[in-house]
């Protein structure tokens, strides 16, 4: 097999990708643990749990949504769980299920840290780019999320299908 080297705008495209890639979870990382006292990943959880019905939603679903292993959600949640901003509960269609759950406490947390949030994002990110960019941002990040979703031999390789060889099939 050859390998196919990165042309020099490609190796210039990679950096600057990982340039602010790792630059914009530090300041993220760095706003919410200043402000909300977590980690962007806690945070990411408690969005997306308040965007659901009933703000809840099955583990392996949350682990999904958020592109996360199994093992690293349970122990985020499990620390949130601890600060009473997620509760877990049994999935009554499936014993071997678990369901996260938005506390009140939850959400009254996610709505104090949620402007600041959104104003280091809009200033990391959108104040820098024209309406063209962004639209061309979203295009391009989405043909790699699919991509990578859709290059995936089997599902187990999936992030968020991925698993302790302890856990159960319905439990992350």
């Amino acid at each position: 097999m050859t390998t196919r080297w990165l042309t020099p705008e490609e190796q210039r495209a990679w950096r600057a990708y990982l340039a602010a890639s790792l630059l914009l979870e530090d300041a993220i990382d760095r706003q919410l643990q200043q402000e909300a006292g977590m980690p962007h990943v806690y945070y990411s959880i408690l969005a997306l749990l308040s965007d659901e019905p009933e703000r809840r939603l099955r583990m392996t679903d949350l682990a999904e949504g958020l592109k996360i292993t199994r093992p690293r959600l349970t122990y985020a949640v499990t620390r949130l769980e601890k600060d009473g901003l997620v509760r877990r509960e049994s999935c009554r269609w499936d014993k071997r299920g678990s369901i996260a759950v938005l506390t009140d406490e939850g959400l009254a947390v996610l709505e104090r840290s949620a402007p600041g949030h959104v104003e280091t994002v809009r200033a990391a990110i959108f104040d820098r780019l024209s309406p063209e960019q962004v639209g061309q941002l979203e295009e391009i990040c989405a043909s790699i999320a699919d991509g990578l979703q859709g290059d995936r031999g089997a599902p187990e390789d999936l992030p968020w299908r991925r698993r302790s060889p302890s856990s159960s099939p319905c439990s992350p």
